[in-house]
């Protein structure tokens, strides 16, 4: 899945590395009884470092010391597998379903929500890339009509992709901007239209009602819609990546999770808390700035890979 890659010429020390280095520092434990409660505690405190959240963490832990008490558990490889099925099954567990969902008569209309440099632009266009590459007919609508060079940024992407390009004036209603778009959407037998909005800070109670409002006017418009709401979120932010997302989900029904700039941090396992903070699934990654740097998500990969090598 090529996740978490640091920049530069050093390599990051996995996370399983450094469990190896601090809680499994006595091998013979393990031999003669399983985990100790020495390696257990670090262990806890590491998965904290890495940004699991305490709820995720405190699970993980409690299945790995009860797994060590029925004698699964006794060897460096045996721990480093019962944390990785750990860490896969809890993201896929609850709605876990990772394709996007697709409307029987297009066009499938995807909102995208998010703070601002979350990442949110750049996403859209990867998405556009991607599905122009399946042959479909994208369409994309700036709905962002209130930061400056959202509108502009959008465009370009567009252009990059062959996608098509609906925006409105700066400081437009961004309602209107998406009803509009669906129209056009219809007229022009578009396969997808993706729905830019806009990102100021998660606290502000203006930005919910907002994209609460640009929600309602697509189901009014088109019944069905939107298929898909995604929320992208930043993956080097941690915790707070787990309160923007409980807070949106709020707003918005969101159906996905799309974690970008995973390339540059060692703290991936924000993307076990959120899904198992707000029980949505995670979609995708965005892990650097490529057309092509968008990938789909995998639970046994991320889990893999996250971990590092044994």
């Amino acid at each position: 899945m090529r996740i978490l890659k640091k920049s530069g010429d050093l390599p990051r020390r996995s996370l399983w590395q450094r469990i190896k280095d601090v809680a499994l520092t006595d091998v013979g434990v393990l031999v003669r009884g399983g985990v100790s409660p020495g390696s257990l505690e670090q262990l806890e405190e590491l998965l904290l470092e890495a940004d699991f959240g305490v709820p995720t963490t405190l699970r993980l832990v409690a299945e790995v010391e009860r797994l060590a008490r029925l004698g699964k558990v006794k060897s460096q490889e045996e721990f480093h597998a019962a944390l990785r099925d750990e860490i896969a099954e809890s993201l896929r567990s609850g709605r876990s379903e990772v394709s996007l969902n697709v409307s029987a008569s297009p066009p499938t209309v995807i909102l995208v929500v998010g703070v601002n440099g979350a990442g949110k632009t750049t996403f859209i266009g990867k998405l556009a890339a991607r599905l122009r590459s399946e042959g479909k007919r994208v369409m994309v609508a700036a709905g962002d009509t209130f930061r400056a060079g959202a509108v502009d940024q959008l465009r370009v992407w567009a252009e990059r992709t062959g996608a098509e390009f609906v925006g409105g004036r700066a400081g437009a209603d961004p309602a209107a901007v998406a009803f509009d778009a669906i129209d056009a959407a219809v007229a022009r037998r578009t396969d997808v239209l993706i729905v830019d909005t806009a990102g100021r800070l998660h606290t502000s109670e203006g930005l919910m009602t907002e994209l609460k409002k640009v929600a309602r006017v697509i189901t009014k418009r088109l019944p069905d819609a939107p298929h898909e709401t995604l929320l992208v979120l930043d993956g080097t932010i941690g915790q707070n990546a787990v309160q923007q997302a409980k807070t949106f989900s709020a707003a918005v029904p969101v159906s996905g999770l799309v974690v970008t700039k995973l390339d540059g941090t060692a703290k991936g396992g924000v993307v076990v808390a959120v899904h198992e903070a707000i029980d949505v699934p995670v979609k995708f990654l965005g892990v650097g700035e490529q057309s092509d740097d968008l990938l789909p998500f995998d639970a046994d990969e991320f889990a893999a890979e996250l971990l590092g090598a044994e």
